[in-house]
């Protein structure tokens, strides 16, 4: 089970023009313990570059780094784990090559998708609301939706997609495990003081129930 219940996944397009390693650095200064690095469109020679910086980075705060998809670059950079896509290889044989002690999560969009992810650590489900980065996956599943995730899978699911503070309430209440978050890190003015509501929210939800 992921020891972290804010999961920042990484858009460089998304900082203001700030760079990448800036914003994760001041979201770690924030709190932030776990960062899954997301960037498709980069050659294998950049993203090592960039995972072995915020591999650097997130070691000295103790905080996770999964890298998306690139099983190759995860243990070049000795990641915490990898995140997997619906297109990426099975869940099984990531195991295999990464072993038991790294983390696998695991995108999904729909309760058959939660059900294949059979043998991953956590796995993620959305879009719960509208966002822009999600739209090429269809309406937002809603809250409903991630409720039945929640209830059918073995494994923590965290909710992603167009998730603001004021709605970590009616998300947590579905008994998800925590959050994944784009912009509303990468966007914000103050990465630090974002990642920190977040954190605060995130907790104060917990405390009560």
């Amino acid at each position: 089970m992921p020891d972290f219940r804010l999961y920042f996944v990484t858009d460089r397009k998304q900082t203001n023009g700030r760079p990448l390693v800036e914003v994760v650095h001041a979201a770690l200064d924030g709190g932030l313990q776990a960062v899954q690095l997301r960037e498709k469109d980069l050659e294998g020679g950049e993203l090592y570059r960039l995972a072995s910086a915020l591999r650097e980075l997130t070691a000295r705060y103790q905080a996770k780094l999964l890298i998306n998809d690139r099983l190759d670059v995860a243990l070049a950079v000795d990641a915490d784990g990898v995140h997997l896509g619906q297109a990426s290889v099975p869940v099984s044989t990531a195991r295999q090559l990464l072993g038991l002690q790294k983390l696998i999560g695991v995108s999904t969009h729909s309760l058959d998708e939660v059900a294949a992810a059979a043998g991953a650590d956590f796995v993620v489900f959305g879009p719960v609301y509208f966002t822009p980065s999600k739209a090429e996956y269809g309406d937002p599943q809603g809250i409903d939706q991630l409720r039945a995730a929640v209830q059918h899978s073995r494994m923590p699911v965290l909710a992603l997609g167009g998730i603001k503070l004021a709605q970590i309430p009616e998300v947590l209440a579905t008994g998800a495990h925590g959050i994944g978050v784009i912009t509303a890190i990468s966007a914000a003015s103050d990465p630090t003081q974002a990642t920190r509501k977040l954190l605060e929210n995130l907790a104060s939800f917990r405390g009560s129930h």
